[in-house]
């Protein structure tokens, strides 16, 4: 299948795309190997599988001609997969490209047309759990290098590839920093290319300027050691599940702003062009709020904010589940021992996690009232936000590589969700730029995850063009030290 570029009365003009052409059936054929291993990251029962997954994408790099290939499997951490192909220029810049391999759980698995790990294509469209979140954007660079070296005759790329792809993303990446520390001099480079990402809409290619980060928590009240009859204890002792809906219902005052003393200050706020930009994209409420809000009825949100600034550059505080006290059939009058929240907060540069936890522990302390015990905690240390400048040369290469590919111009825009690139950025310091090619409908995380076909392979060959441009003096020159 060719879908997409076959026929394409432009071939002649880009070399890069008549190779992705020449090289599309063998790419899908080994992405549908590659969705068939069930690497599902979260689930012991198939650490097997993520290990039988980085093995199967170690062996195809070395069909591929990558001249080091190394599985990292290094317990407790799941297996990572590390690839270097040098430039033949030893003075070119050095890019590490960062995806994962591993996979969601697949439930409800009812509710799939098609079995999660025997990929189908419809159409122009490829079913399968991970053919968009991330296998299908990893192989899209596999097939992004072999375009490259094809279009331009070399050996070896225009610059110093390096390729990271870990198995533990879908489980929040406990062990990305113990990696980043054991294998520094391995992961070192001029500049992180992020491929984990998507285009606004199939019309509207853009390129991604940054994530949101994410702090998740729970917060607990106790009254006394056990659930207590209703009526002899009401209204004479304090309720946990009472005091904690009084809490949350403090959160945000009435027009939606969050209450925790500080926590916008360190907001950073988009630039003039950048509001341009996401005013510009195609946006059609409705159908947003049936096919990615949950069929939700109404946007609402911070005042002053369009809704995809709300989702791109704002920071939330959101209530993710409750209990506390009888919830089954029926009616059991009693008071609680206690009552839970689970929450989140989505935060965006220059907001820190552990800043945002503290906050909200205070806020906590100031709302438990007398004869109630408050617990707080939080799972792991939070992800933090991460944006770079659109204005930023890398970024400008990697606005034109997508230009040649899609052949129209490129808006910017932002990331709602949260990923480790801001870890990555840290712990490497240097510049991350995105480069990715699915859509936010793409059902990721849900059931019927698709990828569409001709969006990867313009996808690859934006890469094969990054590769070439990267080179070029002017934009080396300022990746290099």
């Amino acid at each position: 299948m060719s879908a997409g570029v076959a026929g394409d009365s432009h071939l002649e003009q880009h070399p890069e795309r008549a190779a992705v052409a020449a090289l599309t059936d063998s790419f899908l054929s080994g992405l549908r190997e590659w969705i068939a291993i069930p690497s599902i990251g979260v689930d012991p029962d198939h650490h097997d599988d993520v290990r039988r997954s980085a093995e199967w994408l170690a062996g195809r790099l070395r069909r591929d001609g990558w001249p080091q290939v190394e599985v990292w499997d290094h317990g407790p951490a799941l297996p990572a997969v590390f690839a270097c192909w040098p430039a033949a220029d030893p003075q070119a810049p050095t890019v590490l490209v960062y995806g994962h391999h591993d996979v969601q759980p697949v439930d409800p698995i009812e509710r799939w047309h098609h079995p999660p790990f025997e990929p189908v294509i419809s159409g122009d469209e490829l079913f399968g759990r991970g053919a968009s979140d991330d296998k299908g954007q990893v192989a899209m660079h596999l097939l992004g290098m072999r375009a490259h070296l094809a279009a331009t005759g070399q050996n070896a790329p225009s610059v110093t590839v390096k390729l990271f792809v870990e198995g533990e993303e879908e489980s929040g990446s406990p062990h990305l920093r113990k990696l980043l520390e054991t294998h520094k001099k391995d992961l070192e480079c001029d500049l992180v290319v992020f491929t984990d990402t998507a285009l606004h809409d199939r019309e509207t290619p853009t390129v991604n300027t940054g994530q949101r980060g994410v702090l998740a928590g729970e917060i607990t009240f106790f009254g006394g050691t056990d659930d207590v009859h209703s009526g002899r204890a009401g209204g004479a002792i304090p309720n946990p599940a009472t005091a904690l809906a009084r809490l949350i219902a403090a959160l945000h005052d009435d027009t939606g702003r969050i209450q925790l003393a500080g926590f916008y200050d360190d907001v950073r706020e988009p630039s003039a062009e950048e509001r341009e930009d996401y005013a510009a994209l195609p946006f059609d409420e409705r159908k947003w709020l049936a096919h990615n809000a949950g069929g939700a009825q109404a946007a609402s949100g911070e005042p002053g904010y369009t809704t995809l600034e709300r989702i791109w550059v704002r920071p939330t505080a959101e209530v993710n589940g409750i209990s506390g006290g009888y919830t089954g059939p029926g009616f059991k009058t009693v008071i609680p021992a206690s009552a839970t929240a689970k929450v989140s907060f989505r935060l965006v540069p220059d907001q820190l996690p552990e800043k945002v936890a503290d906050q909200l522990r205070e806020f906590v302390a100031e709302h438990t009232p007398h004869g109630v015990r408050a617990e707080v905690s939080f799972r792991g240390e939070g992800v933090p936000p991460y944006a770079i400048s659109p204005d930023d040369p890398a970024n400008a290469a990697v606005k034109e590589a997508v230009e040649l590919a899609f052949g129209g111009p490129v808006r910017f825009a932002r990331a709602g969700g949260s990923g480790p690139a801001a870890v990555l950025q840290a712990w490497l310091g240097v510049p991350l730029v995105y480069l990715g090619a699915t859509l936010p409908d793409d059902r990721v995380h849900a059931p019927n995850e698709r990828v569409v076909v001709p969006l990867l392979l313009k996808g690859a060959e934006a890469a094969a063009h990054l590769w070439r441009m990267l080179a070029r003096a002017d934009i080396a020159k300022r990746l290099t030290p």
